[in-house]
C-alpha cells in the first residue's frame, strides 16, 4: 500500500498558476502509474491526468489539454500536476492516485484548489 500526501493547494485569480505535488511513501513508487483527479461536492470524481510508471506517457481529460501538466520524478517519488491558465471551473477538491494492474489502489486526501473569477 503507498500512502499519498498532496500540497500545493490555495486560492488563485483567474489566469494564474498553481503546481500540486503529491509525495509517495510505502511501497516502490516506479512501479505505480500515477493520476490526478477532483470533485467537486455534489458531483462524481473526475480523472485529470495520468502518467505511466516510466513517465513516458500522459493523458490528458480534454479540458485541460494544454493547460495542465503532469510529471513525475522517481528518484523523489513525487508526482506534480503544473496548472496553468486556471478557470473558475478547475475549482474543486484534487486527488493523487497510485495504481497498478490497471487499476486505481491508493489515494491521498486531497487538496483545495479555489479559482477566483
Amino acid at each position: 500500500q503507498v500512502q499519498l500526501i498532496e500540497s500545493g493547494g490555495g486560492l488563485v485569480q483567474a489566469g494564474g498558476s498553481l503546481r500540486l505535488s503529491c509525495a509517495a511513501s510505502g511501497g516502490t513508487f516506479s512501479d505505480y502509474f500515477m493520476g490526478w483527479f477532483r470533485r467537486v461536492p455534489g458531483n462524481e470524481r473526475e480523472f485529470v491526468a495520468s502518467i505511466t510508471e516510466t513517465g513516458a506517457s500522459t493523458t490528458y481529460t480534454n479540458s485541460v489539454k494544454g493547460r495542465f501538466t503532469i510529471s513525475r520524478d522517481n528518484a523523489r517519488n513525487t508526482v506534480h500536476l503544473q496548472m496553468d491558465s486556471l478557470e473558475p471551473e478547475d475549482t474543486a477538491r484534487y486527488y493523487c492516485a497510485a495504481g497498478s494492474h490497471g487499476a486505481y489502489r491508493d489515494w491521498g486526501q486531497g487538496t483545495q484548489v479555489t479559482v477566483s473569477s
